[in-house]
């Protein structure tokens, strides 16, 4: 009897064994969420910074303005041959350093299209971060970035290289969530680059405010590290990668997916391809 036992129990053990070692086989391992960082404190604007964020601006003038200009906005010039259309473009998190925003802008002109990229880091203390962080540390974010285009808008409407009818709403990436939360009616279209539209870890709610019939184009990677499902920290089983459902019944809008392309993808030829069509149609148009 008790080598029945021993036996039983040799036989158990080898099933325990032989279940352990099929759940290390098959299992599948779940993603770990990276831990995100948070530097700096401040996520509204001053009056200081306010005005900074506009005079420090960078612009980028075509020459059918009169005179090419690549500067800051409290330097550009006081006066223009002609009226051009403007791109209000709101950089992403890197700031202006990120040197694809410049290449873009210089692009921009050689299309007769002015472009004004507001300093969000105006602000001293500017909250910086580390994806993923809490939603509501973004949401301020959001909200920072979402103050910053009225004053501009303001400041663009008193250039006397800017056509008022031709005005563009641009951004990346986070500067891309204003875009679209933007509920005014000041611009002809509006473009965002690198944004899904969607739930996702990086807002609360969307809350897109897409005018029913204004142009819209969205261009984003099709593998976004960011936004895309190839984001094991999405938060979002159910997303696109892109914001088709938000404009569906757009009949003005355009989605551009670019096969294998990194988050930063202004100047891919795909990416300008898209863009100068889209001006073409709603901005360039005499």
């Amino acid at each position: 009897m008790l080598r029945s036992i021993r036996a039983h129990a040799r036989y158990t053990l080898g099933v325990i064994i032989a279940l352990a070692a099929s759940e290390v086989i098959f299992a599948q391992p779940v993603p770990a969420v990276p831990t995100g960082e948070t530097k700096g404190s401040a996520t509204a604007h001053t009056e200081a910074s306010r005005r900074a964020l506009v005079d420090n601006a960078d612009v980028v003038l075509p020459a059918s303005t009169g005179a090419a200009f690549s500067g800051k906005l409290k330097d550009a010039p006081k006066s223009a041959a002609t009226r051009v259309p403007v791109v209000l473009f709101l950089h992403g998190s890197s700031g202006l350093g990120l040197k694809a925003i410049g290449e873009w802008q210089a692009w921009l002109a050689t299309l007769g299209v002015a472009s004004v990229a507001p300093d969000s880091f105006a602000l001293p203390d500017r909250v910086t971060y580390k994806s993923p962080i809490d939603k509501d540390m973004y949401e301020r974010i959001h909200a920072l970035r979402l103050s910053e285009v009225q004053p501009t808008l303001a400041a663009i409407k008193a250039q006397p290289w800017a056509d008022g009818a031709k005005l563009i709403l641009a951004g990346t990436s986070e500067g891309a969530v204003p875009v679209a939360r933007y509920s005014g009616t000041d611009f002809a279209a509006r473009i965002l680059f690198a944004w899904s539209c969607d739930n996702n870890y990086f807002v609360a709610v969307p809350r897109n405010a897409f005018e029913p019939t204004k142009p819209v184009l969205n261009v984003i990677s099709s593998v976004d590290p960011f936004f895309s499902k190839t984001n094991t920290w999405l938060g979002n089983s159910d997303s696109n990668g892109h914001c088709g459902s938000a404009l569906k019944d757009n009949p003005n809008a355009a989605v551009v997916l670019v096969p294998d392309a990194p988050h930063t993808l202004l100047n891919l030829p795909a990416t300008r391809a898209a863009t100068r069509g889209f001006l073409a149609q709603y901005a360039l148009q005499r």
